[in-house]
């Protein structure tokens, strides 16, 4: 199934970009499809040259504000993460952050998701205090305008957790666990 939707993706490019050109949304947006397919599938070091090459041409076609420019440059984080190449990957998510907190708000959800993805890159680099800082602040957000039942809610509460633990704080990280399981329950 995986290799078949890379090989369905590697098929229509050539020809969406025959038909519609090579900056047409639709074109940079299964080129997107097709690195998002490689990073997830076990290919990250080769999505990450995809993605650097389609955000290069996102930039030249949308602009570097455009929400498609900014969802590659996650996406090209995302797959620096999945690389194991952490310091590229938190490099690019806070730049990636300052640019969202200014053009979609601080509290718009895409901007939600990479201040949990830099928290996850920090606790995987090992600095828990920085994760624990960050999704701490998030939760927070997240808690006054989704609410504290909501799954994105939920999930920075369980990487709170874990920050915890990775902390070595496990007295908290056991008792955010416990709370949490209660109210997902």
């Amino acid at each position: 199934k995986c290799q078949e939707s890379i090989d369905m993706y590697e098929t229509v490019l050539p020809d969406l970009t025959r038909v519609l050109g090579p900056d047409h949304p639709r074109t940079l947006a299964a080129r997107g499809n097709l690195a998002y397919a490689y990073n997830t599938w076990g290919s990250p070091q080769e999505a990450i040259g995809m993605f650097e090459t389609l955000l290069a041409d996102t930039v030249r076609s949308l602009g570097a504000n455009h929400r498609h420019t900014l969802a590659t440059r996650g996406n090209l984080a995302t797959a620096y993460d999945q690389a194991e190449k952490l310091e590229e990957a938190i490099g690019i998510y806070e730049a990636l952050l300052a640019d969202q907190n200014r053009v979609l708000g601080a509290k718009h959800p895409d901007t939600f998701t990479t201040r949990g993805k830099l928290a996850n890159a920090y606790a995987e680099a090992e600095d828990p205090q920085k994760a624990i800082e960050i999704n701490e602040a998030l939760l927070n957000d997240e808690m006054s305008i989704l609410g504290t039942d909501h799954p994105d809610t939920l999930v920075t509460r369980s990487n709170l957790a874990i920050a915890h633990y990775i902390a070595e704080d496990l007295p908290e990280a056991i008792e955010m666990s416990e709370a949490l399981l209660t109210d997902q329950t």
